[in-house]
């Protein structure tokens, strides 16, 4: 029996994705910690597609393909979520480090005077997934709205609520802070209709002063600041093609 010489060794796999040296993946393999197309592998000489085959580590998806680019940018205020505008606002494009001279897609649109994540993708595929409500990916909100918010108006829009394009039960409401003056609520929602998250303020009498996207599924803004822009991680690649069934 001849070995099948199509594909590449899964340890090269591994090495290339980043995840470890040939050495250490030849060892992950050894010791039953690697899956291809949900088959566990223990064999050395293994061959696979790096572009169609589904490779788990730990249970972990490793995303091995590189031909695309992925990156999460911080979106600040007074910054138009697109690539372009025709009007001369400030766009995505403007902003420093977006890659210039490939056609770039943005997941989760933000309005205007929204800051927070935003994905940019040449991946066009992945991009409508994530953006397809029938994959519910979450996006969690952080508003700074007016007025004191007490628990009533919580369990409220944790119950859903009515808007003038239909109704909308947000999946998690979160009281973080109360004053007089104003509040902190955190919103997770996997729904993306335009400016939802102020109108479903605005429906219980406390309008957002600020609003900030804060994690788009697993990818969270953490430390990232304001304008800048990191390339998505291993891990949290990983769980969206998951999340989106790639």
């Amino acid at each position: 029996m001849t070995e099948n010489t199509e594909g590449i060794r899964l340890q090269k796999v591994l090495a290339q994705a980043g995840l470890a040296s040939r050495r250490a993946a030849e060892e992950m393999i050894a010791d039953g910690r690697v899956e291809v197309n949900g088959e566990l592998v223990v064999e050395q000489g293994r061959r696979v597609d790096p572009e169609r085959d589904e490779i788990r580590v730990d249970g972990s998806r490793i995303p091995t393909a590189r031909r695309h680019v992925y990156y999460v940018l911080n979106k600040p205020r007074g910054v138009v979520s697109t690539m372009d505008d025709p009007e001369g606002r400030p766009c995505l494009s403007d902003l420093e480090g977006v890659p210039r001279g490939i056609r770039l897609f943005h997941v989760g649109r933000l309005d205007t005077e929204t800051e927070g994540l935003i994905i940019l993708t040449n991946d066009g595929e992945f991009a409508n997934r994530l953006t397809h409500p029938s994959y519910k990916v979450l996006k969690t909100y952080l508003a700074d709205v007016e007025g004191r918010v007490d628990l009533r108006v919580v369990k409220r829009l944790q119950r859903g609520i009515t808007l003038d394009d239909g109704p909308v039960r947000p999946d998690e409401v979160r009281l973080v802070q109360a004053t007089d003056e104003h509040s902190l609520v955190e919103v997770r929602i996997h729904e993306g209709r335009n400016r939802i998250v102020r109108r479903m303020m605005d429906s219980v009498a406390h309008p957002v002063r600020r609003l900030s996207r804060t994690a788009i599924g697993p990818v969270h803004v953490g430390k990232l600041g304001l304008g800048d822009m990191r390339e998505l991680s291993r891990e949290e690649l990983g769980s969206l093609y998951d999340i989106v069934g790639l």
